[in-house]
């Protein structure tokens, strides 16, 4: 005999289920959970012990709709599984389930289109404002201007756009390239490649200017043929391979790698590793990177880290007083955090 389930609804426990366990008035367990003045301190004390027996929950659409807020939040990132933007996320969560809101994620995968779509159910479903690192494909800001003129709370960080007035939270990131590329020209690496994300990014025209004005203060002269781009930013590896095989097949070869991000430096050390090209002995390898392993891979990476889980707290900090202010800000801020190189095997200093 095949046996029978039967699948129950799931009912949260109500306020009136509290009152009809002690014997009150609906209007007297809520006073109580409120914590009103008017309802005695052992009537208090006996409503919010059975409501902890009996597990009860304020209804979250009930309170949305009393205070005109959700007590949620948004995220949008490219992808989750990066080490960079799993500990920005880390550092949202830290701030906003203190301060009683939850967080939404949503993934643009690099998609304009679906970025488009993510801040559109996110907008729709009531959340109270956005935190968003835009895709590698979105040179057009006009969705996120439209929801920002009409006073919806948005906070950029990390890839930002100066074409919306509101608070973002960044690394340094010229400084960052900067003082990678003079390391390796301290090393006594001279023709040093770049590989790049998208030129769309505010996070690549920074690096990549801080890169360039490293080799103009040091005498040398920046190669645009060693300046490579890899749109989608590593997401897909087969184009650092091409990156990676285009330099490398150079008639004038490199003798350095920096990489603008977290992908984009593990997949080059992924690519030479493969290619039977030595690191740091044949070419040498530095990049911005926030992967927990890099002291562990061989060899060691010299990265540029940023300090992620503090970028999402500040961001959501930021966030919050705008969607808690109770009148329209007009003044914003852009904050720059400061970066950590550190120096490993990758970057060993160049034989004679």
């Amino acid at each position: 005999m095949i046996p029978i389930f039967t699948i129950m609804k799931f009912e949260a426990v109500t306020i009136k289920d509290i009152a009809r366990a002690l014997g009150l008035s609906t209007s007297t367990v809520s006073r109580a959970l409120r914590d009103s003045h008017e309802i005695s301190a052992e009537t208090k004390q006996l409503v919010l012990e059975c409501a902890e027996k009996l597990n009860y929950r304020p209804n979250p659409i009930a309170l949305s709709l009393k205070e005109r807020r959700s007590r949620s939040i948004g995220v949008v990132v490219c992808e989750i599984a990066n080490n960079f933007f799993s500990q920005i996320i880390n550092g949202i969560e830290s701030i906003a389930y203190d301060r009683g809101y939850n967080v939404i994620i949503s993934q643009s995968h690099e998609s304009y289109d679906r970025e488009v779509m993510d801040l559109h159910y996110l907008s729709s479903r009531g959340v109270d404002g956005i935190l968003i690192s835009v895709s590698t494909e979105t040179n057009d800001m006009s969705h996120l201007k439209a929801l920002h003129d009409k006073g919806f709370p948005i906070v950029l960080f990390d890839r930002v756009s100066d074409e919306l007035k509101t608070h973002s939270v960044v690394s340094d990131n010229f400084q960052g390239a900067y003082d990678a590329t003079e390391h390796l020209i301290h090393q006594g690496y001279r023709k040093i490649a770049a590989i790049a994300n998208s030129e769309f990014l505010s996070i690549t025209n920074e690096r990549l200017a801080g890169y360039r004005e490293a080799l103009l203060a040091n005498d040398i002269k920046p190669n645009d043929a060693w300046v490579k781009h890899c749109f989608y930013g590593g997401m897909i590896f087969s184009e650092i391979e091409e990156a990676v095989n285009k330099l490398m097949t150079q008639k004038n070869k490199p003798d350095a790698i920096f990489a603008t991000s977290d992908k984009l430096t593990t997949g080059c050390l992924k690519t030479l590793i493969r290619r039977g090209i030595g690191v740091p002995e044949d070419i040498a390898l530095v990049g911005f990177s926030n992967t927990d392993i890099a002291e562990l891979l061989n060899p060691s990476l010299t990265v540029v880290r940023q300090p992620a889980f503090e970028m999402g707290k500040q961001a959501t900090e930021l966030l919050l007083q705008l969607i808690e202010s109770k009148r329209p800000v007009r003044e914003f801020e852009k904050r720059v955090l400061s970066h950590d190189l550190q120096i490993r095997d990758s970057t060993a200093k160049k034989a004679e």
